[in-house]
């Protein structure tokens, strides 16, 4: 299934997910221009799964629509390259890998197999836009759009603690 959506610039509002024929799929509600906190919606308007910052923390929580945790996601040191683990409840752990200096990022299961990618398809000064195409029979497309958000929402913490320390 191949589904886009993108984040809003103030980080704020209802923003549309729609598949490859430009039909509604579903909505990212993203919570606030303070936080990053969001909840994926499906077609139907239904809270299918909400991500968030630990408090204190840079690993990203997805939890179902009735708050229980899907996974958690962490970033992980890797030089020449954008590096992640997403580690499920009972369904095993995930690596989301980028190239550097890439837009394009692949999840893997635990043997190695491509199961999703997805590709930041925006421009520099756009805020974030995502082509998501999901093969996997175990993790849930609105799950993914959560992962995907969550690394998103990661890059842009990194990026935004470089700037404030290079000055």
């Amino acid at each position: 299934m191949e589904l886009y959506f993108k984040d809003n610039f103030f980080n704020a509002g209802f923003t549309e997910i729609v598949n490859a024929r430009q039909e509604p799929a579903g909505s990212l509600d993203l919570k606030s221009a303070f936080g990053s906190s969001l909840d994926v919606n499906d077609a139907d308007g239904v809270l299918a799964c909400s991500g968030k910052f630990r408090l204190l923390s840079n690993k990203w929580e997805i939890a179902d629509a009735d708050g229980c945790m899907l996974g958690v996601l962490r970033h992980r040191l890797s030089f020449f390259s954008k590096k992640f683990e997403y580690e499920t409840v009972g369904r095993g752990s995930y690596e989301i890998f980028s190239p550097a200096f890439s837009k394009e990022y692949t999840v893997t299961n635990e043997a190695g197999t491509a199961i999703a990618r997805f590709d930041k398809i925006n421009g520099w000064f756009e805020s974030g836009a995502f082509c998501l195409r999901n093969e996997s029979e175990s993790l849930d497309s609105y799950e993914l759009i959560a992962v995907v958000m969550g690394v998103h929402e990661t890059n842009k913490r990194e990026a935004n603690a470089h700037h404030t320390n290079v000055t």
